[in-house]
């Protein structure tokens, strides 16, 4: 699975948990902006099986 096809799930889910739960935003977008800035520094820190 690519990490092009987990992003929308990813994102479905957090929206829905933020209808939920809306305090739920403030540590979603942080965990998401600390994912992504640590995933721009470092490129090969996730390496995915099969990813070429």
């Amino acid at each position: 699975m690519e990490i092009i096809a987990i992003q929308p799930l990813v994102a479905l889910v957090a929206g829905i948990l933020i209808l939920i739960v809306p305090r739920l935003l403030n540590i979603i977008v942080a965990v998401y902006l600390i994912v992504v800035g640590l995933m721009g520094l470092f490129p090969g820190l996730i390496n995915l099986p099969g990813g070429g």
